[in-house]
């Protein structure tokens, strides 16, 4: 099981203690835990983007060390190449993908 899972089961499990404690309805606590569970996986996202783009931080990173201003057009292809890596893995079809894959993993698991 991946971080990020983990994460996000922790994160329904607190929030479930949490509705127990206060007896809100069921209805705005799911609206909670949806909302927790997906900035859950957008953060998944986020450190697999980084991951995947460590080699494209790296060249952005040593092009910008020592510099202030002069890093906006000093290393602006670096910066652009930097974004359109990030862009890969951080967009809305890919967090779809990880949604649906959060989804799947529930369903396996209530049924096993």
């Amino acid at each position: 099981m991946s971080f990020g899972m983990t994460r996000a089961r922790s994160l329904i499990v607190r929030e479930r203690e949490r509705e127990r404690m206060m007896g809100s309805s069921p209805t705005a606590r799911e609206a909670r835990l949806q909302k927790k569970v997906e900035e859950a996986l957008r953060s998944k996202m986020k450190a697999r983007a980084l991951k995947e783009c460590d080699h494209v931080v790296s060249k952005f990173a040593e092009c910008a060390k020592g510099r202030t201003f002069s890093v906006v057009w000093t290393c602006r292809f670096h910066s652009k190449e930097l974004n359109e890596c990030l862009h890969k893995f951080t967009n809305d079809d890919v967090l779809e993908e990880y949604k649906k894959q959060y989804i799947l993993e529930q369903v396996n698991r209530q049924s096993s």
